[in-house]
């Protein structure tokens, strides 16, 4: 016991000092006046090449790498992860989705850390199908998420699978090694012929995710043993998604990569607090697959329950965080600002009286993080909104499914 809070408390007291530090010392700035210019260099040098591989544009390479893009994005995998964890392989769709919040934490704070330029437009010509492709665009671009997170997902499953099904066939294992290699090197492709990145956000899309596929593969056993049988699991996690959305690193210009962030920040805790609680109930090795003693007809049964119900959680989620954290913050006497959620906020910032600023500057002098001038209420209603969706997927859902007898 005494060791377990020991590492916990090492771990949020260093990342406490690392956010102050690397707020001293301008680290962000100081990396990115460095690496910034090289990597500016290098997207402007790979146009040409860009612009050669897009002659050979046709409608059928339009479609193809579009929709090989959708596949491998965010939204895809969350709506993809819930059908893996109803489908009974827990373990499976809690290492997955846990990694694809950490690759979306890494690729997108090394983004807003370098600020690098995508490919300039024009020349280059961008296809932009979907409007999720459309807010990627106005992110940064290296490294490329597409290819980092295709590497660690993809690496990660055939991982799983070679150890699950126990398989000692070279052969498969090429074979497996083989599609990966191949829907990686597409995916590359197609972020270059799309003209959403150059050749060096590629390589970097690939360096950085193959390290953090090794360190995963490393601790990933650790993690899921502390998930499932820790000790003060949820509130630890808890202080480490709060303290996380303060070590990201502020952008040279806003981009939407911190909303995905907190998106994934509060999915992975919805997550880890809904296991942690019901791990025994629905969650553990001996649970019932689909293909094996899950039936088909079962689990459409799942997915009809299970969607409409995590659609709703996420609604009601939504709306009593914007209800509860601007009453409980002006109880506080944090100072508040909405960019998109509750615009009424910035008028009512605004057109406080000074002595109700001078308060609320006293009360905030308690707080850590005193330099901010206030905070975005949006950070804190996303995050609730996505962990109470994470939630249900894990733990009010399979609750409904063992009444139903599904």
């Amino acid at each position: 016991m005494e060791s377990i809070a020991l590492w916990q408390g090492v771990t949020l007291c260093g990342l406490v000092s690392w956010i102050a530090i690397s707020s001293c010392l301008n680290v962000t700035l100081k990396i990115r006046s460095l690496v910034q210019p090289w990597v500016s260099y290098h997207v402007i040098t790979g146009t040409p090449f860009i612009l050669r591989i897009q002659k050979y544009q046709c409608g059928l390479l339009d479609a193809l790498f579009s929709a090989l893009s959708c596949v491998v994005s965010v939204p895809f995998y969350t709506a993809f992860l819930p059908l893996l964890f109803w489908s009974g392989h827990g373990k499976l769709a809690r290492q997955m989705t846990l990694l694809m919040a950490f690759c979306d934490y890494s690729g997108n704070c090394i983004k807003d850390v370098i600020s690098a330029p995508r490919p300039s437009c024009p020349p280059v010509r961008r296809i932009t199908a979907t409007k999720d492709e459309e807010e990627n665009a106005m992110e940064y671009g290296l490294p490329s998420s597409h290819t980092l997170n295709t590497v660690c997902l993809s690496g990660y499953l055939l991982h799983y699978v070679l150890t699950y099904t126990k398989h000692q066939d070279t052969s498969l294992e090429l074979a497996g090694l083989a599609i990966a290699c191949l829907l990686v090197g597409l995916i590359g492709l197609g972020r270059v012929y799309l003209g959403m990145h150059s050749v060096i956000d590629i390589i970097a899309g690939l360096a950085f995710g193959s390290a953090i596929l090794a360190f995963w593969l490393a601790v990933y056993e650790y993690i899921d043993s502390f998930i499932v049988s820790g000790q003060n699991v949820t509130t630890f996690w808890a202080s480490l998604s709060f303290l996380l959305l303060f070590a990201y690193p502020t952008p040279e210009i806003p981009t939407p990569s911190f909303e995905y962030h907190t998106a994934f920040n509060g999915v992975s805790f919805g997550i880890v607090a809904g296991i942690q609680q019901t791990y025994q109930q629905f969650h553990h090795e001996a649970v019932h697959r689909i293909f094996t003693q899950l039936t088909i007809p079962a689990f459409l049964g799942r997915v009809l329950v299970g969607i409409p119900t995590i659609l709703m959680v996420k609604f009601c989620s939504k709306a009593l965080a914007k209800w509860i954290l601007p009453i409980v913050s002006n109880t506080l006497g944090i100072p508040i600002k909405s960019t998109s959620y509750l615009p009424m906020l910035n008028t009512s910032v605004t057109g406080k009286k000074p002595e109700e600023i001078k308060q609320s500057g006293y009360i905030k002098k308690l707080f850590f993080f005193s330099h901010q001038g206030s905070f975005d209420v949006d950070t804190g209603i996303r995050f609730l909104q996505y962990a109470g969706l994470a939630w249900s997927v894990v733990d009010l859902v399979p609750s409904l499914f063992s009444h139903l007898g599904l």
